[in-house]
């Protein structure tokens, strides 16, 4: 068997591994998704009104802003479920379950691919189930089916590249709640971006951190898709920009931490 072959099979056995895990500990995950859900409820039913007056000038439409927010809050749900991954490799690595791969015959990058992989595939599913519940409350998207798969594959990227950061915050943590805490930056800047307001109702001295971190052009390419009302060529190239930079920064990184001498 060659090593490729090796490589792929070890690589499904790691992606099986963290699957069966996540199945039978769901608790993590769904506390994750709490709080997306949770703020897309908020917005809309409390702050909708508010809001929708304030991005339509005045005239109060609450399914406006029910369009305007969900692309936001999916973008959201990928942040949060990522911070589940930096938890998850964090718990691996304290428990000695890391430093056990490490001395067994398999491929040394499949247990972080593993890990990656298994959280892409979480993200998508979690990714589902908000998008039913904005639906629910009123989200009516407008895409053609090139447009819906133009907008799973950004989301996909998007938690690729969230994912391989997570795993190195993992791998850097002294332990899951250290992984956590330190995964929390990661988590705040969707609100630092144009998922709940327009960049253009910022304070201007705010304005260009909002507009040109790695959420605002995801989010705003993710609602011209969902919308049919054009992604414009900035916003998706910095979009496609910031996820392949990430994922090189992530996947670099989280390479370095994993083949440095275990923990004593």
């Amino acid at each position: 068997m060659s090593a490729a072959t090796h490589a792929f099979r070890d690589n499904l056995t790691m992606l099986r591994r963290n699957l069966l895990h996540a199945r039978r500990y769901p608790s993590l995950t769904l506390n994750l998704l709490l709080t997306p859900v949770i703020l897309l409820l908020l917005f809309v039913y409390v702050f909708g009104d508010v809001m929708s007056a304030g991005i339509n000038g005045g005239h109060a439409d609450r399914s406006d802003y029910v369009a305007y927010l969900v692309p936001g809050i999916l973008l959201l749900t990928v942040a949060m479920t990522s911070l589940g991954t930096a938890v998850s490799v964090a718990t691996d690595l304290t428990e000695g379950i890391m430093n056990r791969f490490r001395t067994m015959a398999i491929s040394r990058a499949s247990v972080l691919i593993g890990h990656v992989i298994g959280s892409v595939i979480q993200t998508l599913t979690a990714l589902v189930l908000v998008l039913a519940i904005g639906v629910a409350v009123g989200f009516r998207p407008d895409a053609t089916p090139v447009e819906w798969i133009a907008a799973a594959g950004l989301m996909a990227l998007v938690s690729l590249a969230l994912t391989w950061i997570a795993v190195g915050i993992g791998l850097v943590s002294p332990n899951p709640e250290g992984a956590s805490n330190i995964g929390t930056p990661l988590v705040m800047l969707p609100f630092l971006s144009s998922a709940f307001v327009p960049v253009d109702a910022m304070p201007g001295w705010f304005r260009w951190f909002a507009e040109y971190q790695p959420f605002s052009p995801a989010i705003e390419t993710l609602r011209g898709l969902l919308l049919g009302s054009g992604i414009g060529t900035r916003n998706a190239a910095l979009a496609v920009a910031w996820c392949l930079g990430l994922t090189l920064l992530g996947h670099l990184w989280s390479k370095a931490r994993f083949n440095r001498e275990p923990r004593r």
